[in-house]
């Protein structure tokens, strides 16, 4: 792995660390931390933007954007159907599970709204870091496969520091948190190959966090099967934009 890309990951797991390490002082001293305290709040946001603020330090000094490019990249909405639909069709599959003995639990009409845009800012903003910054780069040295492993493994170490920030650690069930997440790297990283859109990503990612708070139960074989699924097609995608992109290169 390249130096440079040190130069993302070691302050971003520096920043949620020493956040983490300031949550934990505090509740020894009796404090109270996570989304029942200011205080918590203000720890949680610190730990939570440590990618996305680190992925954007990195663009700007090895890519040479800039604040507005970031921006305009992160809420570029203009993309073609198929790309919509590709976005769709992945979160279709990731949830088809619930046809097999899940429901929906939604109170009331704006609560998936709400929990929408609540996803965008705790959850899409990471792609920044992720799959606008991280993975692409290793890509260039590894395998598409290898890839989205190693951004895999780095993303979920990241994802339980932040948990114990936001105090969810005792709920997080292991196996399925991480068969999303590794399903999620490969889909996520297929999304934005496509058309190297920030945006489709910070979508998929955001109804991916939506759904998974709304959806109860369904068939877990069905699940781990539709998960190998969205895989494989991941990697055909990734390696099809990838021969694109070389064809256009050479011509």
């Amino acid at each position: 792995m390249n130096k440079k890309i040190y130069f993302f990951l070691c302050p971003t797991f520096a920043q949620i660390t020493i956040v983490g390490l300031i949550t934990f002082i505090l509740r020894k001293n009796g404090y109270v931390c996570g989304y029942d305290s200011i205080l918590g709040i203000i720890l949680i946001v610190a730990a939570g933007i440590s990618s996305a603020l680190w992925g954007c330090v990195f663009q700007i000094r090895y890519n040479g954007k800039n604040i507005k490019t970031i921006l305009k990249d992160f809420f570029h909405f203009k993309a073609d159907f198929k790309s919509y639909m590709l976005v769709v069709i992945f979160i279709i599959l990731d949830f088809s599970d619930i046809l097999f003995g899940g429901s929906l639990q939604i109170t009331k009409g704006y609560t998936i709204l709400f929990l929408f845009v609540k996803s965008i800012a705790f959850g899409g903003i990471e792609e920044i870091g992720w799959r606008y910054t991280f993975q692409p780069y290793i890509e260039k040295r590894l395998p598409y496969s290898a890839a989205a492993v190693a951004t895999f493994i780095f993303w979920g170490v990241w994802h339980f520091l932040f948990f114990y920030i936001d105090d969810s650690i005792s709920d997080v069930q292991i196996f399925p948190f991480l068969s999303g997440l590794l399903t999620n790297c490969f889909m996520l990283s297929a999304i934005y190959n496509y058309k190297n859109n920030l945006w489709l990503c910070v979508l998929a990612h955001s109804l991916v966090n939506t759904f998974s708070q709304v959806v109860i139960g369904g068939n877990i074989y069905i699940g781990l099967f539709v998960k190998l699924i969205i895989i494989f097609l991941s990697i055909l995608l990734s390696r099809r934009s990838r021969a694109e992109t070389n064809s256009d290169l050479r011509r």
